[in-house]
C-alpha cells in the first residue's frame, strides 16, 4: 500500500510536544525506517547508488479515520497526511542496505519498548519498495519514503512520550498532546 503526506506532515523529532488531531478518534504510531533518495531514479539501480541519507520516523495514522476510508475503497490520505503526522529523527548518511540489516530499531512509549524491527523482516524489501514508487510514480532527489512498520502498531494518549531508537541510541522523541483517547 502506498499512501503520500503533504510537506506539512514532516517535523523533526527533536523533543518538542507534537499536536495530534483532539476530533478524529485513535491516533495509533507506527515506526518505520525512512530513507532519502539523493538522485534520479532509473530502472535497476540499486538502493545504495539511489538512497543518500536516512532516518527514523513515526507515521502517525487516524486509526478510526483510515477504518471507515478502507471500506469505502478511499485513498488513506484523509487518515495518514494530516499536521504532524511525520516526525523523522535527523538524517544520517547511508551506509547500504546490507549494513542496515546488522541493527534494530525501536519505539518506546513511556520508557516501554512497543515495537522493534529490523529491515530483513519487512514484508517488502528495500530494494521492491524503492522500485515500485520509481516505475509507479518516479523518483528524485529529496524525495523521502517511509518503508513500514513492524508489529506493535498501537494507540497514543495525551502526554505519552514516544521515543526512537536505532541499535540502543535514542536517536530523537516527542511527547504528544490533544490526542482524544
Amino acid at each position: 500500500m502506498i499512501f503520500m503526506k503533504p510537506s506539512h506532515a514532516v517535523v523533526p523529532l527533536n523533543g518538542d510536544t507534537l499536536q495530534l488531531p483532539a476530533t478524529k478518534g485513535e491516533v495509533h504510531y507506527e515506526a518505520e525506517l525512512v530513507v532519502q533518495i539523493g538522485r534520479d531514479f532509473e530502472p535497476g539501480m540499486a538502493v545504495d547508488e539511489l538512497i543518500d541519507v536516512y532516518a527514523f520516523g513515526i507515521d502517525f495514522t487516524l486509526r478510526d479515520v483510515q477504518t471507515v476510508i478502507k471500506k469505502k475503497g478511499h485513498p488513506w490520505t484523509a487518515a495518514k497526511g494530516f499536521k504532524n503526522s511525520a516526525p523523522v529523527t535527523a538524517f544520517q548518511a547511508f551506509p547500504g542496505a546490507q549494513a542496515l540489516l546488522e541493527k534494530d530499531f525501536t519505539l518506546t512509549k513511556n520508557g516501554a519498548e512497543v515495537q522493534r524491527g529490523n529491515i530483513r523482516n519487512m514484508i517488502f524489501g528495500l530494494q521492491d519498495i524503492v522500485d515500485y514508487v520509481g516505475h509507479h510514480y518516479g523518483l528524485g532527489p529529496g524525495d523521502v519514503i517511509f518503508t513500514g512498520t513492524p508489529e506493535g502498531v498501537g494507540p497514543t494518549a495525551a502526554g505519552d512520550v514516544l521515543e526512537l531508537a536505532w541499535d540502543g541510541e535514542p536517536l530523537g522523541k516527542c511527547t504528544i498532546s490533544a490526542v482524544i483517547q
